[in-house]
């Protein structure tokens, strides 16, 4: 889910993308943006208790929300599934407005003790396309598209970074690619539980994946979901 940016953040975050590409999402960074921006350190502080992080953490989902918006414009009706899928990476490509700072960001969330905070971003991407192409499981299919996407748009960041291609089409390529080997794999799954031989223990496995619902309002936003006894 996607929510709206703070104005005087958007603010704080334009101030600061001038400088990231010479200074990364760093104090230094966060100190110039403060200045440039015209806002008082304490408002700043507010806004980014842990300074540049969050500013980089704030770039990332104005991306996604941009993309969402795209998606909504986007006439997606002609179109199979896994091209609307497809697509919607390919917007969350073309919404990026400086590739040097998804290079500094990639960086800092490689960082071992960033590395959760760079997955939860990434999972919010995944889940934003889920959503905005009408997605309704609730169940362990829930998790395991947004975890294949995970996947995928990961590739498909650090390919881009290093694709210089003209028009960017080694990278269309490569995500034709990612997808094709999604939907293989999901042609295994499919051969697997038609299988007479292995249809005990995918029975098995769907009676208790069966217990494993998507999160819900009440949920702790911080948790994955939650586990629901089958009684």
């Amino acid at each position: 889910m996607t929510a709206p940016i703070d104005p005087m953040l958007n603010t704080l975050l334009d101030a600061a993308l001038p400088h990231v590409a010479f200074d990364g999402w760093s104090p230094a960074t966060f100190n110039a943006a403060i200045a440039d921006a015209d806002i008082t350190p304490g408002a700043a502080a507010t806004l980014c208790p842990r300074g540049a992080v969050d500013l980089a953490i704030a770039y990332h989902q104005r991306g996604d929300a941009a993309m969402v918006a795209a998606l909504k414009e986007a006439d997606l009706t002609a179109m199979r599934f896994r091209d609307k899928v497809a697509h919607a990476i390919r917007l969350r490509l073309q919404v990026i407005d400086d590739k040097e700072a998804v290079r500094r960001g990639t960086t800092l969330f490689a960082l071992p003790h960033m590395a959760a905070d760079g997955a939860k971003l990434i999972w919010g991407t995944a889940d934003a396309i889920w959503t905005a192409l009408g997605d309704t499981s609730r169940d362990v299919n829930w998790y395991t598209k947004r975890m294949t996407l995970s996947g995928v748009y990961s590739a498909v960041i650090l390919y881009w970074l290093g694709d210089d291609s003209l028009d960017l089409q080694a990278t269309d390529a490569f995500i034709d690619r990612r997808i094709d080997n999604v939907m293989q794999f999901e042609k295994i799954k499919a051969h697997a539980k038609a299988s007479p031989l292995l249809k005990p223990l995918t029975t098995t496995l769907e009676r208790m994946m069966g217990s494993v619902k998507a999160p819900g309002a009440a949920t702790d936003p911080d948790l994955p979901g939650v586990w629901r006894d089958p009684q």
